[in-house]
């Protein structure tokens, strides 16, 4: 556990106003903010890695939904335009560059926002699973912190109690997955495709390779390593590991060494997954009371 309980973090519940996708409903939009326990950055900004005008700014939270979208059937319609059937409850997902024209198309660029709010019922069945992406939120720093009441300190506090076994699986998944897409081919070395399963073909052609997509890749690696070794994730990524990963971004590394040192984080991951030391499951019963009381307490009634 940290060394000191993290506390609640006044701030901005706002977010952009809805759209016509699935689940960026006005409705969702309000469940989302009236119910939000936790709100923070994750992208490159987060972790140290960004390039001053190159990025978009990532979000992430949690919110508590109304007993109606719990224990009954009440769901919310499908975007703004409500065309499609309902959907159930399970986020608020808005990319501010939908806004421009092409919609939907759109890629992230810098400037833009791209947020989603998790039903904290939702964000904990993945993050019991160990998906990095969703656990990351528990890590970030106060000053990197948009909005947390107590409840979302209460989780932030835990932290420790979501890592295991699964955890590791999932990073190495997510590992193996990302330095295929490096390669551009699932295994084996780059040849004159690499970096071909990424979606940055412009630094495909600088570089050989996407070396935004390379860095991220290790990050995740060296992340994942430090979180089975200590039960934490330090942001941003500490010295001298942050530096080297904005040489990567840079294209300042040849793709090899790259790959070496994604190959070495990878093995490093294998054998911290299969110490003795690590748990094999997390601590569900924690996190179901927890996920009881705080419902509970928003809807307004006393945890039985």
């Amino acid at each position: 556990m940290p060394a000191t309980s993290p506390g609640p973090v006044p701030g901005s519940t706002t977010l952009p106003a809805g759209f016509p996708h699935p689940h960026a409903s006005e409705e969702a939009r309000a469940i989302a903010e009236e119910g939000m326990i936790l709100r923070v950055q994750v992208g490159s900004g987060v972790h140290g890695t960004s390039i001053a005008g190159q990025d978009d700014r990532d979000e992430m939270g949690l919110c508590l939904e109304p007993a109606r979208f719990v224990t009954g059937l009440a769901r919310v319609p499908n975007g703004t335009r409500g065309r499609g059937d309902s959907v159930r409850f399970e986020q608020y997902e808005r990319h501010t560059a939908w806004d421009r024209p092409g919609g939907l198309a759109n890629r992230s660029g810098a400037g833009d926002l791209d947020v989603i709010i998790y039903s904290a019922r939702k964000w904990a069945r993945l993050a019991l699973a160990g998906n990095p992406t969703v656990l990351l939120v528990l890590f970030v720093p106060d000053d990197e912190v948009v909005y947390r009441n107590e409840a979302g300190a209460e989780l932030t506090a835990n932290a420790h109690r979501f890592v295991s076994r699964l955890a590791a699986d999932r990073y190495l998944g997510y590992l193996k997955a990302q330095k295929a897409g490096v390669t551009g081919r699932a295994g084996g070395r780059a040849g004159g495709r690499a970096g071909t399963h990424t979606n940055r073909p412009e630094l495909v052609a600088v570089h050989g390779y996407d070396t935004k997509y390379a860095m991220h890749a290790l990050r995740l690696g060296l992340q994942g390593i430090e979180l089975l070794s200590t039960g934490r994730i330090t942001l941003p990524v500490p010295e001298p590991h942050r530096s080297y990963l904005r040489s990567i971004r840079h294209g300042e590394r040849p793709l090899d060494e790259v790959l070496d040192a994604i190959t070495d984080a990878e093995d490093q991951l294998a054998r911290l997954r299969d110490s003795s030391a690590i748990a094999d499951q997390p601590d569900r019963s924690w996190v179901d009371d927890w996920l009881h009381r705080s419902y509970m307490n928003f809807w307004g009634l006393k945890p039985r």
